[in-house]
């Protein structure tokens, strides 16, 4: 296997096999059995799901979510890498906070929208869907929000790599839906619109850009 250089060997992904239907309606459900089924269900982006939803929602706000905090530490190797060469994505990983956006579903579509969210989140197993306080940025107030933070026990999770490997890789690494630094840099663009930052991914998509433009 190949890999650029200043990529470690912990980039390197591990077998992993994609989670049955029957997994996922059982993880959904068991998910659901803690929402009321009356009022509407809020989720929680911090990633993709900031530019790209996918879901009927009726309102977005700016929240932060408390006990958690965005990283790249997932690996890809489908959708912005390969597994010769896998990309990196975000996830949620423990400590701190994380600014993104909550998503309303009205009730009536929670049981028709929630299994879409589900296949594209939840099919590989790297994350677990969980629910967490988020507080609403734009009027202080505190709601649940479900929220997907990444396994650390989950055979593609990266979270020690250094900022020189993640750099590398993100110079590098392209997959079906384009490089790793194009989904960083959507991010990055996603959060500013709303007025939100953050300065550790803000860096390592000027530190990749740069190189990128040098090579």
């Amino acid at each position: 296997m190949t890999r650029p250089t200043g990529v470690a060997a912990e980039t390197e992904p591990l077998p992993q096999q994609r989670l049955s239907d029957a997994e996922l309606r059982a993880m959904l459900d068991a998910t659901l059995g803690d929402w009321n089924g009356r009022t509407p269900l809020w989720v929680f982006g911090y990633g993709s799901l900031m530019w790209k939803p996918e879901f009927d929602h009726d309102r977005r706000v700016p929240a932060r979510v408390f006990g958690y905090h965005r990283k790249l530490c997932l690996r890809s190797i489908k959708y912005r890498g390969t597994f010769d060469l896998p990309g990196v994505v975000a996830g949620l990983d423990r400590g701190g906070s994380c600014a993104g956006i909550a998503y309303r579903l009205p009730a009536t579509v929670v049981r028709d929208q929630l299994p879409l969210l589900w296949e594209r989140e939840m099919f590989m197993g790297s994350y677990a869907a969980r629910w967490l306080r988020a507080r609403r940025l734009d009027d202080s107030c505190d709601l649940r929000a479900l929220a997907f933070i990444v396994r650390t026990d989950g055979a593609n999770y990266c979270g020690g790599l250094s900022e020189a490997e993640l750099v590398a890789i993100l110079r590098t690494a392209r997959g079906s839906f384009g490089t790793s630094l194009d989904y960083l840099q959507r991010t990055v663009l996603a959060l500013r619109a709303d007025g939100l930052r953050d300065p550790h991914l803000e860096r390592l998509a000027r530190l990749a850009d740069a190189q990128s433009r040098q090579d």
